[in-house]
Order: C-alpha cells, then sequence, then structure tokens
C-alpha cells in the first residue's frame, strides 16, 4: 500500500486540542498544558511524528502513576553572566526546556550568549522544536540532551550505556528556511522503531544488531534483544557520549547506569538532562548581512549539481518549513494503527476523540 492508503489526515487544530485535553485530565494546570501542547504540536507540524502526539500515551501514563509531577516548581539559578541551571521539579520536559530556552535567550541578549543546563527533567520530545525557539529572537540555537533510556552501547561493547543522544542546531536565515538540523546520534531514534512496531513494518537492516550475534535485528517486536547502531561508527558513538556528559554529569542529571528506561514503568523518576545554548548573532556581525549571507550560501548549496540517482540537493530545514505550512493548512498525516490506539486512549481518559473534532 502507499502512503495514501495507510494514513488519514488529521486537522492541526484537532490534534493541538486534544492533547491539551488530555494532559488536563492528567493533572496539568491549563496554561502548563497548553504551552507542552504548543510544542508536542510543532513536533508533529514539522515533521518529527515519533515526538508529538505519538508519545502522548505515555506521557499522561507517567503523570497519572507518578513518574512525573504535574505540578512542578520549576527553578532558574543564574550561576554566572551568561549561564544558569534549571532545576525542574520532576516536571514535563516540554515545560522545563521551554523555562530553559527563555533564560538562555535571556541571557544572550545581555551577555551575546547563554549556556543552560537543565537536571530533575524529562522526555521532551523533539530535539529540533527547542533549538529553533531561539530563531524567534534572531539567535542560533543548540540542544542537546540524554535520552530517557539506553538504546546503544558505546562502540565495540554489548552493554546498553548510551542513549539514542540527539543534537540539534538551528541558524536563522533571510528570505530562506533557517537551518534546522535534528538528528539522533543513532541510525535512526528509538521512537521510530517504536512507530514500526505499532504499525508491523520490519525495520531496515543497518538499524539494530542482535546483542548475542551482531546480526541485524528486523522485528521491532524484538527490539529489545538488540541495539541501535550509532550514526557513522565509532564517530557517533563518540558524539552520543560527549553530548551526553554534557546533558547529563555536567547538570547533575542521569546518564549511563543511572538512566532509568521511561518505558519500565510509569512510577519511577528519570532525572532527564538537557542543555540549550542561544547565541546572538549580532554580536558578530551585522545581522541583516549574516542572513543575506545565509541565504547566498543556501542557494548556492541548492544549485550545486546532484549527485546520480539524487533528484536535487536538500538542505536541513527547508522541508521542514515546506512540511509545516502543508501540515498546519491540509492536517497532519497519522497510520491508522496510531489514530486507532489514541482512539482507544480518548475512551480510557474521558476525552473528545480526534476524529469528532
Amino acid at each position: 500500500m502507499n502512503q495514501l492508503e495507510t494514513t488519514t489526515r488529521i486537522p492541526a487544530q484537532a490534534i493541538k486540542g486534544f492533547i491539551e485535553d488530555s494532559l488536563t485530565q492528567a493533572g496539568l494546570p491549563a496554561a502548563d498544558a497548553g504551552r507542552a501542547a504548543e510544542l508536542m504540536w510543532e513536533a508533529d507540524l514539522t515533521g518529527a511524528d515519533a515526538h508529538g502526539i505519538f508519545r502522548l500515551p505515555q506521557y499522561v501514563r507517567r503523570l497519572r502513576g507518578g513518574g512525573v509531577n504535574p505540578r512542578p516548581d520549576i527553578r532558574v539559578e543564574q550561576t554566572a553572566p551568561a549561564t544558569a541551571l534549571v532545576d525542574g521539579d520532576n516536571g514535563m520536559g516540554h515545560l522545563v526546556m521551554a523555562r530553559a530556552a527563555e533564560t538562555a535567550v535571556e541571557l544572550a541578549r545581555a551577555s551575546g550568549i547563554g549556556w543552560v543546563g537543565a537536571r530533575r527533567s524529562n522526555h521532551a520530545g523533539a530535539a529540533g522544536v527547542y533549538a529553533a525557539l531561539p530563531l524567534a529572537h534572531d539567535m542560533v540555537g543548540i540542544y542537546g540532551v540524554v535520552a530517557s533510556a539506553n538504546h546503544m552501547a558505546i562502540w565495540g561493547g554489548v552493554d546498553l550505556l548510551i542513549g539514542t543522544n540527539p543534537v540539534a542546531f538551528a541558524i536563522p536565515a533571510g528570505e530562506e528556511a533557517p537551518v534546522v538540523l535534528d538528528i539522533a546520534t543513532s541510525v535512526v531514534s528509538y521512537g521510530t522503531v517504536k512507530s514500526h512496531r505499532l504499525q508491523g513494518k520490519p525495520l531496515p537492516e543497518g538499524w539494530m544488531i542482535n546483542t548475542k550475534d551482531a546480526a541485524p535485528l528486523t522485528d521491532p517486536a524484538r527490539s529489545s534483544e538488540g541495539v541501535l547502531l550509532p550514526i557513522g561508527g565509532y564517530k557517533g558513538s563518540g558524539l552520543a557520549l560527549v553530548l551526553g556528559l554534557l546533558s547529563g554529569p555536567l547538570n547533575g542529571a542521569a546518564f549511563g547506569r543511572d538512566v532509568f528506561d521511561f518505558n519500565f514503568n510509569d512510577t519511577d523518576v528519570c532525572n532527564t538532562g538537557h542543555f540549550i545554548i542561544a547565541l546572538d548573532v549580532a554580536r558578530f556581525t551585522p545581522l541583516d548581512a549574516f542572513k543575506r549571507d545565509i541565504d547566498r550560501h543556501l542557494r548556492d548549496l541548492r544549485a550545486s549539481k546532484p549527485l546520480p540517482g539524487f533528484d536535487r540537493v536538500r538542505l536541513p530545514g527547508e522541508e521542514r518549513r515546506t512540511r509545516r505550512a502543508d501540515r498546519f493548512r491540509n492536517g497532519v498525516p497519522m497510520p491508522r494503527e496510531l489514530i486507532a490506539e489514541l482512539d482507544k486512549f480518548a475512551a480510557e481518559i474521558a476525552v473528545t476523540p480526534l476524529r469528532q473534532r
């Protein structure tokens, strides 16, 4: 079947309302539910399909089970003119990182750069959503996090001691789409593996290997028997390591054996660590000149001759902008299996189902 036969377009506002109502039912104050819904919705709009509404049932279970604090007292400690540390009080990662991003922008506005770490947080969805928040202030954004479960081994090892630890960068442009690069340090995010499992789709070879004999693992139902492979071999493994150290131990958050797999139960605390950096472009070069230069370079790159087998040169961020406009206008394509799961979830928590909105 093609994609049109296996997915249904759900209106964007219906998704946002569904998320907000569900989080409110889980005990979040209205303002917090609205803010978290906006950030999850942004993941769906921009194409991070395994990091938006797809994650909602698990978030609600953890909120209801006590694994996440629905009414946290999120605190910010400014530790120097350009640095701060956010204590999330075990709140939703989306709310913790929204506060961290706001703080980073404030610091960068005053000092040119703001580096903000966070601890006692939780899974926050798509990395690119947070890296892109400083764009509205004509700033560069950089984001990193310790993943909420270990699905990789250090290069050459077999023990699950490293997460998919994503990193994201956002660079403002002029008329062109901002450059937004959002990557896991594994070949694919574990959320994508979960999505394949839900839809009954096999995993392509090269995503996971079995820990017993290093053979390719292609059955998503058996993903617990394997490890995700890093991007670029030992290079991706090293990148996952340093991002984890900067997000975890630097902030007093979990790393390595200390990471609690948030898939294991809905009651234990994760202590997820993140960092976000905001960089004020105007402190280095005139903003308008910078944006014109970025536009020029992006156009040069896009106009370069494609390699045989490629229809055109694609740049990180341009399809993100196009996809967001399309999905906002025409709805978000969702697998039928996910819609069915969300319908069942809606009945369990007594909210209006997606297709009735």
